[in-house]
């Protein structure tokens, strides 16, 4: 098993299914906070000297063989608007987190290349690619893949030490604040769950200094953000200092869409359809797995679980198929 580092964990989490040939808004949040794990990334390595609250970056980092591309391209990045490259780990964050468009390209074929390069992510055509109207309209779209199995460890290690009792190590400590400024948390935690997040999360602010440092931090940059709705904690919770303390508001980031796939049979039969959808998408190169059969099955779609709902659509011809839901944490 590779032993990755903290910027490229969450990478595999935040551009997984994220269009890899455009620079859409989900993309362009999932960069942004790509570039904060670099910051807290060479801060778990002690890569800073600390003075008070000031941050300095060791002379001797950027000149350190095992550095990587991907850590050069951000602290270098810093350095050039800040001679000293000196500041507070709030400061570091945030201007991590403020790259130009122009730079978070250039980041982003950093942290993916280094991500190819292990065998870990690929780009394969999108799933829109399955939906009716883009076939019919030859539409050529590209997104990320991460690897299924480590994407799984990483997606169920997070969980395990946050929703457990337990020690939480400094790199989920990190990747939990991540998760939180990127919109990410929905993909993991069901809504009862993310009570638990909440109070988890105070309960580490309470007790970790790392987790009292980088918890107030909030690095998202307004309607940048595309949220489609903030999902608020029930309201006893957000009235205890869980709630208010530290502003445990989850935004989703939604990264999927609904896809509509057409059938040649207008009236198939549960299995029938689910095998025509299945074949449809392993033929546009994706992995699937059933995780539930029956009138509207649940299938997973490489790293997102999706809904099979029968569906028509009705103009001169009526056209028959399933539209694939993304199936979302109860």
């Amino acid at each position: 098993m590779t032993d990755l580092k903290l910027a490229q964990s969450f990478s595999m989490i935040a551009l997984n299914a994220q269009r890899s040939l455009e620079m859409t808004t989900a993309k362009k949040v999932a960069l942004r906070c790509i570039a904060a794990a670099v910051i807290l990334e060479v801060y778990l390595d002690n890569a800073f000297t600390q003075t008070k609250n000031k941050l300095v970056l060791k002379k001797d980092v950027l000149e350190q063989s095992h550095t990587m591309p991907y850590q050069e391209f951000i602290l270098k990045s810093f350095v050039h608007h800040n001679a000293r490259g000196s500041g507070d780990l709030n400061s570091w964050l945030k201007k991590a987190s403020r790259l130009s468009a122009t730079k978070l390209k250039k980041f982003e074929r950093a942290i993916s290349d280094s991500l190819k390069e292990l065998s870990l992510l690929e780009e394969i055509p999108h799933i829109l690619g399955c939906d009716l109207y883009f076939d019919s309209a030859g539409v050529n779209i590209k997104e990320y893949r991460s690897d299924i199995q480590e994407y799984s460890r990483i997606s169920e290690n997070i969980r395990a030490e946050i929703l457990e009792d337990g020690t939480v190590t400094d790199e989920t400590i990190c990747m939990i604040w991540l998760l939180r400024e990127s919109g990410c948390m929905h993909d993991f935690f069901s809504r009862n769950e993310l009570e638990k997040v909440a109070a988890r999360m105070y309960e580490l602010y309470q007790s970790a200094p790392l987790a009292r440092a980088v918890y107030p931090i909030r690095i998202q940059r307004g309607i940048e953000l595309a949220i489609k709705q903030f999902f608020r904690i029930k309201k006893g919770v957000v009235k205890t200092q869980v709630g208010s303390g530290l502003n445990f508001l989850f935004p989703i980031l939604e990264r999927s869409q609904a896809i509509f796939i057409d059938l040649e049979a207008m009236f198939s039969n549960p299995t029938k359809r689910l095998h025509d959808v299945r074949a449809r998408l392993e033929s546009k190169g994706h992995t699937v797995a059933v995780l539930q059969e029956g009138q509207i099955p649940t299938i997973k779609v490489d790293n997102i679980v999706y809904e099979a709902i029968p569906h028509a659509t009705y103009g001169r011809v009526p056209i028959h198929g399933v539209r694939l839901i993304p199936k979302p944490q109860i």
